[in-house]
């Protein structure tokens, strides 16, 4: 199950065919759908998470932590609401596509994904585009 909640005065629009997407998204990399949340967060929130657990004293677009099962995908994906805006203007794309690239991210990282080598961002911005591409919404 997939649930959006709100630290923020922030509320995603679409918010069924966004859940029908990660599932689908999730589906495909042969995985099975346990619970995830999404928590729409500011920055200050998420770069509290990112000092107290991850020790990195860094703005941050998302956080991902995962209690997967082995393919059953169990998780918390915080995502900072302000980052996104100013990444978006940034990377001169819209809200709407920066603010899915990042929820597919997440939930790219419980399917195994990393980032942290330039090959492995290199793989994880191509399934990032590739279901992105995929949106119907």
């Amino acid at each position: 199950m997939i649930s959006f909640n709100y630290e923020t005065a922030f509320s995603l629009e679409q918010a069924d065919q966004i859940s029908d997407w990660i599932s689908k998204t999730i589906t495909e990399e042969n995985c099975n759908e346990g619970e995830i949340n999404y928590i729409f967060c500011s920055d200050d929130y998420l770069h509290q998470l990112n000092v107290d657990f991850l020790d990195h004293d860094t703005l941050t677009d998302v956080i991902s932590f995962d209690y997967s099962l082995g393919k059953e995908l169990h998780g918390d994906i915080y995502i900072s609401v302000d980052r996104v805006k100013d990444n978006a203007e940034d990377f001169k794309v819209s809200f709407k596509d920066e603010i899915n690239r990042v929820m597919v991210h997440g939930v790219l990282h419980y399917c195994g994904y990393k980032d942290k080598t330039e090959a492995d961002e290199k793989v994880m911005r191509s399934k990032e585009d590739w279901y992105l591409a995929k949106r119907d919404f």
